[in-house]
């Protein structure tokens, strides 16, 4: 349930009276909105700035406040663009796109930061881990001159053995015996020292795979996510994007991409989705769906045709692109699932769209 813009303007004089500092970052934001609030009680925000306030809330007390500060800040200016929209004109569609904006780079930040701390926590555990390898390193060079220095004083007692041979030839065949032994035990002190040796350098290689098998793991990951959040902030700037339990929802409207109840590409159009797929293919393998809808007017099987027509459209024209045939499936839903009110000719305009979901992850393989 959506609160009016005076219950949210009471709502922020409540903050203030609970002694937060003035001077953090959240506490100018809120007051500057308090501020248009006040000045307009009589104008409700839209939901997408009322969210938009809320990551935004989110982000500044999440762990991205420290890790990416320059991320918040955007995100913060986006905030700002859109109230000032709301401010100047309440009714303005405009309003929603910036709210939009502010809501995406604000969850935006707050993932950007829940990265830097798992990359930080992960950091931390290679650090320990290769603490561990060393200490297991070092006990083992340990032992490894324990059994030199034993087999140093094999040596030396075979010298005293051979000493005691030279001087009382009495004992000739005893000193013998013990001196074979000596031999058989200087013997066994050798092989051991090798094997030592041995199983040392078998660590320190599986020690280097290990780290080497490690290092790449994690490059890989930190470069898909890069490219995830790159292409994301490329969408951004092109259509409105939210994301949504089925993945990340880019929606182009259908006045941009085809005249009047055609299926063909407008030129414009295809500018447009030269741009979309671009960034599409900086993670080229995750699987898309392409969802194409009507307004209500019209009969249904000439709706669901239409909106099947135009999500093939795009999705030919985006694998002329380079992307992956295989990884993309086109629906046409004519009028399901409308967005807005079929009674208005602006609330038509916006079912009539098509949407592009990106899943979550790539395609397991």
């Amino acid at each position: 349930m959506l609160l009016s813009v005076c219950d949210n303007s009471k709502l922020i004089t409540s903050y203030h009276k609970k002694g937060n500092n003035p001077m953090k970052p959240s506490t100018i934001i809120i007051t500057a909105v308090a501020v248009l609030l006040l000045a307009g009680c009589a104008s409700v925000p839209p939901p997408e700035l009322v969210n938009a306030r809320q990551s935004y809330e989110q982000a500044i007390n999440s762990p991205a406040a420290q890790l990416v500060p320059a991320e918040v800040h955007k995100a913060k200016q986006a905030l700002a663009i859109a109230e000032k929209s709301f401010k100047d004109d309440p009714k303005s569609y405009k309003t929603v796109d910036l709210s939009y904006i502010a809501d995406r780079k604000a969850k935006m930040a707050v993932a950007l930061g829940v990265t830097a701390a798992e990359q930080a926590k992960e950091e931390n555990a290679n650090k320990e881990y290769q603490s561990a390898q060393d200490q297991v390193m070092k006990n083992t060079k340990s032992d490894l001159a324990t059994q030199t220095e034993n087999a140093k004083t094999a040596n030396e007692n075979l010298a005293a053995q051979t000493q005691i041979t030279n001087e009382t030839k009495a004992d000739l065949a005893t000193q013998t015996q013990m001196t074979t032994a000596a031999n058989t035990d200087l013997t066994k002190q050798t092989a051991i020292t090798k094997s030592a040796k041995d199983d040392l350098a078998a660590s320190e290689r599986t020690v280097d795979q290990k780290n080497l098998q490690l290092a790449a793991e994690t490059g890989a990951r930190m470069d898909a996510e890069n490219r995830a959040a790159k292409a994301q902030a490329a969408l951004v700037k092109l259509a409105a994007v939210k994301e949504e339990a089925r993945g990340l929802v880019i929606t182009l409207s259908g006045s941009v991409l085809f005249a009047s109840n055609k299926s063909s590409l407008l030129p414009a159009a295809r500018e447009r989705l030269s741009q979309v797929s671009d960034a599409l293919m900086e993670t080229k393998e995750r699987k898309i769906t392409i969802e194409g809808y009507t307004d209500s007017q019209g009969s249904d099987k000439t709706n669901m045709d239409l909106s099947q027509k135009r999500a093939d459209a795009v999705r030919k024209y985006i694998i002329s692109r380079g992307y992956s045939a295989a990884l993309i499936e086109a629906n046409g839903l004519g009028k399901d699932r409308p967005v807005a009110d079929n009674a208005s000719a602006e609330g038509r305009a916006n079912n009539r769209r098509v949407e592009i979901i990106v899943d979550r992850g790539p395609v397991n393989k």
